[in-house]
């Protein structure tokens, strides 16, 4: 998943001229501040326990409690005078989670990172009333607590097993990975971890009896390796990743019996190449769903399997046109479709409609209602109340710049506004449904966090990151302002702007279009600016612009989605059509605009400078896709279809066709250990580039990961790099 990089009683804050206020004294010094302006974010590892009638959450190391009926707070874990079992190593953990008689804690300590979601790890079990500490599980990849908290559920190496507390022993459930074969249980491969966005490939059943997992082969999926060069023969790190048209590891849902033994395996009714992405148990404790995606992902296929006999049937099928979201990566929405628990129903997010709205379905598949309706998008559901038939959801339907909570009734009616602050809000809704945090934002204001009833009035204040409001009326801030503008097709794109310290409106201003861009992401909304390299760039008199471009998210789909098959096409067209749009501006220089980005938005600075030469006079690209042929299959197939049915459109998207074009200054910025867009991207369109006789910057940073940056001294000189590029040929000066 291609993502983006950045330094990252209710008030209004408004923030007076910059004139005797305090300006950075380095570019370290702003980077630093960013920090600062994020504040503070509220409490921090919150986890809903006693069925949601308290929260969890981490303060100087310890874990306490706050019972939002009572404003209580309570400690409830302290590493003070606690030891590693079996040693005199005081205890220290990276995450925890929860029993569900929050009776217990899951440790994981000792982490070694795999993926972007995995890792190795060291797990322990803490008896909350004893502070009783013991060791579950060494060198495991995952491991968790079985609801009913008789066992701990382990997937190592490949293989599954469970810790049992009533005998001191651990049971295999599998044993058929080994090494060097390729199959393995109970976790992802690269591409289905980094894809569809989770770490964990097993799932304990509601009353503990089953796990279900996935199990892969991917001995046929070609092998990508890389290095940072490091040493004397420096060793390569392979990992198997699938690129357009390569086959995809084979994936099979099994379903194993703990306390027999017995394992029955899942097979739907799909033919050819198709994906699993998403299991979940149901509140049949015997049946499961899984769900199925063809290879172009625009055909989704739920079903219901008895796990005793592995009976089936589809009780719910969609198809789209161009496809299906099953998650949302950018609003850290992980499903899409709901089983709430003791109500034979479940709820499906579609934009058949052109726009996100809920669904409402019974066991048998019927659907019973559409839950929402209107011109504006479903952001995602934040919690479901059986017993109150009501559901809360974040929405785009008061501004696509905002997110908004709502609560509305299992059939559409009573629908109701709980925010009421314009701005960016954050929910995080207990599992009943009964209290929420809400974090939110907006221009003006800096983060605030607050604890909430379910009617949407605040209990208690958590955070109005004062300090932050102080720092701003001493030292030298420019707020983020919105705005927006029709392209010459009549299309409204919403932008925002950051302008210099002390802004004369009768000068001229060069400008640097920080942007994204990506399918389904979504970069300018109504919040607080917190971008200490922004602001370094306001100090230095740039305008720092970005922009909501077609294929963005909450907008509705006609606008998200016609970037389907032509990625690079209607995005690079909005960034030419912003730029014309400031050239008009009295106070910006038409002739010194840049453009910048990371991942997709080094996909764009590039594609954008080839295929409009001229209108953007530099670009700096940080870890940029240049050809989605050199991408993983998952993520590029779902917004360009396969290689067979789109040969035109990947060429036409691919730097390569249109490097002989390149007339403005580029600097690339890139690392040989990328294992998500990898450094070939860079190196192709680095040749294709020189057989047409154009030359640009590099900067390779071996030992970083996407991003390039990799420790905060090659973070500080990337961004020194990339400031001194843009004072060099916007302001034509030198450091």
């Amino acid at each position: 998943m291609l993502n983006k990089l950045a330094a990252f009683a209710i008030p209004l804050f408004f923030f007076s001229t910059a004139f005797a206020q305090t300006q950075y004294s380095s570019l370290s010094d702003a980077l630093q501040t960013g920090f600062r302006l994020r504040g503070k974010s509220g409490p921090t590892s919150v986890n809903w326990i006693d069925d949601g009638n308290r929260y969890s959450f981490i303060a100087d190391g310890e874990i306490h409690t706050m019972d939002p009926k009572t404003l209580t707070e309570t400690t409830v874990f302290t590493s003070s005078g606690l030891h590693i079992p079996g040693s005199t190593a005081p205890f220290a953990y990276e995450s925890f989670q929860w029993s569900r008689d929050s009776k217990h804690l899951v440790f994981r300590t000792n982490f070694r990172h795999i993926f972007r979601n995995s890792g190795i790890s060291d797990y322990y079990i803490y008896d909350v009333a004893t502070r009783g500490l013991q060791q579950a599980a060494k060198d495991a990849r995952s491991a968790e607590l079985s609801p009913d908290g008789t066992k701990v559920g382990i997937e190592r190496n490949g293989n599954l097993s469970f810790y049992d507390f009533a005998t001191g022993k651990e049971q295999q459930l599998t044993n058929d990975s080994t090494s060097g074969t390729g199959l393995f249980n109970g976790h992802y491969d690269w591409v289905y971890e980094e894809e569809f966005g989770q770490g964990q490939a097993w799932n304990w059943s509601k009353d503990s009896r089953y796990i279900a997992f996935w199990q892969f082969d991917d001995s046929r999926v070609p092998v990508f390796e890389m290095t940072d060069f490091e040493g004397i023969h420096p060793p390569q790190e392979k990992i198997s990743i699938p690129q357009p048209g390569d086959p995809n590891p084979s994936v099979r849902i099994g379903v194993i019996d703990v306390h027999s033994g017995k394992k029955v395996w899942l097979t739907p009714d799909e033919t050819g190449d198709f994906y699993i992405p998403r299991i979940y148990w149901t509140s049949d404790p015997d049946v499961l769903a899984l769900m199925t995606l063809n290879r172009s992902q625009n055909h989704m296929k739920l079903y219901f399997f008895n796990v005793k006999t592995g009976e089936h049937h589809v009780v719910l099928e969609e198809q789209n046109q161009t496809w299906i979201s099953i998650f949302d990566f950018y609003t850290d929405v992980n499903d899409m479709v709901y089983f709430p628990e003791k109500t034979r129903e479940f709820f499906w997010v579609s934009d058949r409609s052109g726009y996100y709205h809920i669904y409402h379905y019974n066991y048998d598949g019927k659907l019973i209602n559409q839950v929402t309706k209107g011109n504006w998008d479903i952001i995602k559901v934040t919690g479901i109340n059986p017993g109150t038939k009501s559901i809360y959801y974040l929405s785009a339907e008061a501004s696509p710049l905002e997110q908004q909570l709502y609560t509305i009734k299992f059939d559409g009616t009573g629908k109701k506004k709980l925010t009421e602050v314009p701005g960016h809000h954050t929910i995080d809704m207990s599992t009943n449904t009964a209290w929420y945090l809400d974090e939110y934002s907006n221009t003006t204001t800096p983060t605030q966090v607050g604890l909430f009833n379910s009617e949407g009035n605040q209990l208690k204040q958590l955070e109005d990151n004062h300090a932050v409001s102080e720092f701003t009326r001493t030292h030298a801030y420019s707020p983020l302002q919105l705005f927006r503008f029709k392209t010459a097709d009549g299309v409204t794109l919403d932008g925002s702007m950051i302008k210099p310290f002390n802004f004369d409106s009768t000068k001229k201003y060069p400008v640097i279009l920080d942007i994204y861009g990506g399918p389904e992401s979504h970069d300018v909304f109504n919040q607080f600016a917190i971008g200490g390299f922004q602001q370094w760039l306001a100090q230095n008199g740039y305008i720092v612009v970005d922009i909501n471009n077609r294929g963005n998210a909450d907008y509705g789909s006609a606008f998200m989605k016609v970037v389907y098959k032509q990625l690079g096409k209607w995005e690079s067209n909005d960034f030419v059509e912003t730029a014309r749009y400031l050239s008009s501006l009295p106070y910006v220089d038409g002739a010194n605009i840049a453009i910048m980005g990371t991942s997709y938005g080094g996909y764009s600075t590039t594609y954008t400078l080839l295929t409009h030469p001229g209108v953007f006079k530099a670009g700096v690209a940080n870890s940029p896709v240049t050809d989605w042929r050199l991408y993983d299959d998952i993520y590029t197939e779902r917004y360009m279809g396969t290689l067979t049915d789109n040969a035109a459109g990947y060429k036409n998207s691919s730097d390569m066709t249109h490097a002989g074009k390149l007339q403005d200054h580029l600097l690339i910025i890139h690392s040989m250990m990328d294992d998500n867009v990898h450094p070939a991207q860079t190196m192709e369109l680095l040749t294709a580039l020189t057989n047409a006789g154009k030359d640009v910057d590099l900067r390779i940073y071996p030992p970083g990961a996407h991003g390039a940056a990799y420790n905060w001294q090659s973070y500080l000189l990337m961004s020194k790099v990339a400031f001194e590029f843009f004072e060099q040929y916007l302001k034509g000066s030198t450091h």
